[in-house]
């Protein structure tokens, strides 16, 4: 059994990431594929929220090591505010300097063969690549989804430490991994001289939390018998995913006849930007028709997709190269769905992959409404079309963890 290091600021208890799986599900499923993982994360005070539906998930007797963190904006602010250099790269840059000694300190104990880092927290690769120069052991990249970005970070100082921390791991990493084609792409263009150093590992679903989850386990309410109920499980960032137009069509389907307000409720669940969209549904006319919900256990989360009639994907085209992680957890729940993005992007791509067809500009008012009233017919008929079996099972967080253990290996 060959062993990885494993840098990840995400793991449990953390709450409210749906980041924390990527890491945890190769924590379990590596084993089978001969990579013994052992985990560099940060100390739980350094969470904003935590919670303990996922902890019993982590495998008995795995090596998880915390290292002393501390979150700028909640334990180094003075009436809100603290020094810009301690977001640098971002509010946990604190958790370098005790993961590298941690870090340091295991690899010398433990002796790993390989190092593998994950963004989207940038401290992490800092750390990845500290490690990997001190120890020369390979190390492994997991970006993910592209840092630096046009316009994003907003603040030119962040930007500029995205950029140097992307092209140190660029540089340095035996292998550097995105969750998409097209952030790969990205990447390989970018970066010429590393480009066949640039790999794909999609995120998945984990096929354990569903396994034997009968419809309503975990969760007690029904979905509301007799009223069509679209599910947006998740984030609704405010750029990344704006739902405004989505909000205006549904006004006018209203208007012109072509929905009743009784026929459709639009569950909103952990959005995280509640008041913006009570703001948006005010606007629009349509607050009975939009349900808002907390945050629920991940295992009531998968059941509840289970229950809706139909899915909903939000994803703008400034995302193309992206792919909310919660789509494939969709596909699983072998439900219809409904996705609001562009149709060049690549989380279109992933339902053409699918066998699914409903995709829609998520800015075109006029589509959206003609969609929607089809989507809606073609449930309620039992036609709509639902996620292909073997795309489904390509999509596996097992599968994606083969994947890993090749890269490893090559490593």
């Amino acid at each position: 059994m060959k062993r990885v290091l494993m840098v990840a600021y995400h793991f449990p208890p953390l709450a409210g990431s749906s980041g924390i799986q990527r890491t945890l599900r190769f924590v379990q499923h590596l084993p089978a594929f001969g990579w013994e993982p052992a985990v560099l994360t940060a100390n739980v005070r350094a969470y904003e929220r935590t919670s303990n539906d996922l902890t019993a998930d982590v495998p008995r007797g795995a090596i998880v090591q915390r290292a002393y963190a501390l979150d700028a904006a909640r334990q180094l602010s003075v009436a809100g505010r603290y020094p810009g250099f301690l977001a640098r790269p971002d509010r946990w840059m604190t958790w370098q300097y005790d993961a590298v000694r941690v870090g340091m300190r295991l690899i010398r104990r433990w002796r790993p063969d390989a190092i593998w880092s994950t963004y989207p927290i940038a401290t992490a690769h800092l750390i990845g690549s500290a490690l990997h120069r001190r120890s020369g052991l390979p190390w492994i990249a997991d970006f993910r989804d592209p840092m630096a970005q046009e316009g994003y970070p907003a603040d030119p100082r962040v930007w500029q430490s995205f950029s140097r921390i992307e092209a140190a791991a660029l540089s340095q990493a035996r292998f550097s991994v995105f969750t998409t084609p097209g952030a790969a792409r990205i990447y390989r263009d970018r970066y010429p001289a590393s480009a066949s150093r640039v790999e794909v590992i999609e995120n998945g679903y984990d096929e354990d939390s569903f396994a034997g989850l009968a419809v309503g386990d975990a969760l007690r309410e029904p979905l509301r018998p007799g009223v069509f109920t679209l599910l947006h499980s998740g984030i609704v960032y405010p750029s990344e995913r704006d739902p405004s137009q989505f909000f205006a069509a549904l006004r006018r389907m209203i208007e012109s006849g072509a929905l009743r307000r009784d026929e459709l409720k639009v569950r909103f669940r952990a959005a995280a930007h509640d008041a913006r969209l009570v703001d948006l549904a005010r606007h629009h006319g349509i607050e009975d028709m939009i349900e808002l919900m907390a945050p629920i256990p991940y295992r009531a989360a998968l059941a509840e997709m289970i229950q809706a009639d139909g899915l909903l994907v939000l994803q703008a085209a400034n995302c193309n190269e992206q792919i909310p992680a919660k789509l494939y957890e969709y596909l699983r729940a072998g439900r219809p769905i409904i996705a609001l993005t562009d149709p060049r992007g690549d989380t279109a791509g992933a339902m053409r992959d699918a066998g699914l067809d409903c995709i829609v500009p998520l800015d075109s008012i006029a589509a959206i409404a003609e969609h929607l009233n089809r989507f809606i017919a073609d449930a309620r008929a039992g036609s709509a079309r639902i996620p292909a079996a073997d795309c489904v099972a390509k999509a596996s967080r097992r599968a994606r963890a083969r994947t890993l253990s090749g890269l490893l290996e090559r490593a």
